[in-house]
C-alpha cells in the first residue's frame, strides 16, 4: 500500500477542513453547498464521458486502486529471485522451474518462467514479453490522461458554477447588502473545483505516471533476467546483468538462496 498517497490526501483534506472550520463563527457551514458540488462533480464526469469511452471511464476505480494499493517489489528482492531461479536452472534443469511459477507473485514473471519451461526461444520471449511491457505503458498512459483531464475539467466547471451563481445573484439583486452573501455562494464552486483538481486528480495522475515508469523498469529488469536464465547463464552472470539497471552504490552482493 502506498501510504504516502493516502497520508497526503487525508492530511490535505484535514488541514483544509480545519482552516475552514476555524476561520469564522459559522464553523465552515458556508462552504457546504450541494448545488455547487453537483455542478463541479456532475459537469466533470459528464465532460469526461464525452471525451473518453464508457469502458475507459469505468476503469477509474481500478486505476485509483492500482495507484493507492498495489505494492511494487524492490529491485534487490527481484534480483535475488532471479539469482535463485538461475541456480535452480543450472542445478536441476528448466523443468524444475515450473514448481516456482505458483510462488512467483507476479503474472509477468510467471509467464516468463513458463516460457523457459516450455523451451521457447530467446527472440520469441523477448518479443512477447516486450509487447506486454509496451501495452502496460499504454494502459497506464491512458489512465493518466483520464485523471489529468478530470483535473483540468474540475476547475473549469467550478468557474462555470461561479458564473451561474453571479448571474443568479445579479438577476435577483434588490439591495446592495445582499452582494456579500451572493458572492460567497457563487465562489464556492471555484473552491470545489480547485480543491478536487489540486488535491486529488492531478496528484493521482502524477503518482500513476511515476508508478508506470517504476513498473515498466522492473519488468524490463525481469525480462533481462529471464533471458539470461533461458541462455543457461550462471547466477553470478544473471546478477551482474541485472545490476546494470542499478547505480553502483545501490548494487548488493547477492548469492543463491535455494
Amino acid at each position: 500500500m502506498d501510504f504516502a498517497t493516502i497520508v497526503g490526501i487525508v492530511a490535505g483534506f484535514a488541514l483544509i477542513i480545519m482552516a475552514v472550520a476555524g476561520g469564522g463563527g459559522s464553523g465552515g457551514a458556508e462552504f457546504l453547498h450541494v448545488p455547487s458540488l453537483m455542478i463541479v462533480v456532475g459537469g466533470m464526469l459528464a465532460s469526461t464521458l464525452i471525451h473518453f469511452s464508457l469502458r475507459q471511464v469505468l476503469r477509474i476505480a481500478s486505476i485509483a486502486k492500482k495507484t493507492l494499493l498495489c505494492k511494487l517489489p524492490g529491485e534487490h528482492d527481484l534480483i535475488q529471485k532471479m539469482v535463485n531461479y538461475a541456480a535452480i536452472n543450472r542445478r536441476d534443469g528448466a523443468l524444475v522451474l515450473e514448481q516456482q511459477i505458483a510462488d512467483a507473485g507476479d503474472d509477468f514473471l510467471g509467464a516468463g518462467l513458463q516460457m523457459i519451461v516450455d523451451g521457447r526461444k530467446d527472440a520469441e520471449m523477448d518479443d512477447q514479453l516486450g509487447m506486454d511491457i509496451e501495452y502496460l505503458q499504454e494502459r497506464h498512459a491512458e489512465g493518466k490522461k483520464i485523471l489529468e483531464f478530470m483535473g483540468a475539467a474540475a476547475p473549469a466547471f467550478g468557474m462555470i458554477g461561479t458564473l451561474i451563481g453571479l448571474v443568479q445573484m445579479l438577476g435577483s439583486l434588490t439591495t446592495p447588502d445582499k452582494i456579500g452573501a451572493g458572492m460567497a455562494v457563487a465562489l464556492i464552486t471555484t473552491f470545489y473545483g480547485a480543491l478536487l483538481a489540486n488535491l486529488v486528480f492531478i496528484p493521482l495522475a502524477g503518482k500513476l505516471g511515476i508508478r508506470a515508469k517504476q513498473e515498466a523498469f522492473l519488468r524490463q529488469m525481469t525480462l533481462e533476467g529471464l533471458l539470461s536464465i533461458s541462455r543457461g547463464e550462471s547466477p553470478t552472470a544473471v546478477r551482474e546483468r541485472m545490476h546494470a539497471f542499478l547505480s553502483t552504490k545501490n548494487r548488493e552482493e547477492l548469492k543463491p538462496n535455494v
